[in-house]
């Protein structure tokens, strides 16, 4: 059964979009768990890993790291598999909505000043 299914795989053209996507299964692995514990994959595309980092420090290490962390998913997921990444620091909080909120306000700089 299990040849059959990967005769399919192979028939179909699937293989290479299935090993793409070991960059998700296997990111923990592959960066380490405490890098792992602070980004997480947003998208895979084109050859660019979109990472999004839990604290603004964590982006900018993550930016530093770069190079070494595209080596690391080069070596496990085969060369020219990524090309670069992309690092997002956290989302800022919406301010549009909520108790405190007032139409027409132009947001966080008439709340703070």
């Amino acid at each position: 059964m299990g040849d059959l299914l990967g005769q399919v795989v192979r028939n179909q053209g699937w293989a290479d979009k299935l090993d793409d996507q070991r960059i998700f299964t296997d990111w923990a692995k592959i960066v380490g768990p405490e890098v792992a514990q602070h980004a997480q994959i947003d998208g895979f595309e084109d050859g660019i890993v979109h990472v999004r980092a839990d604290k603004t420090a964590w982006a900018k290490e993550l930016t530093l790291l770069a190079p070494r962390i595209v080596a690391k998913l080069n070596q496990a997921l085969g060369d020219g598999t990524v090309m670069r990444i992309e690092v997002r620091g956290p989302q800022a909080p919406s301010w549009k909505s909520g108790p405190r909120s007032i139409r027409g306000a132009r947001g966080p700089r008439d709340t703070y000043g």
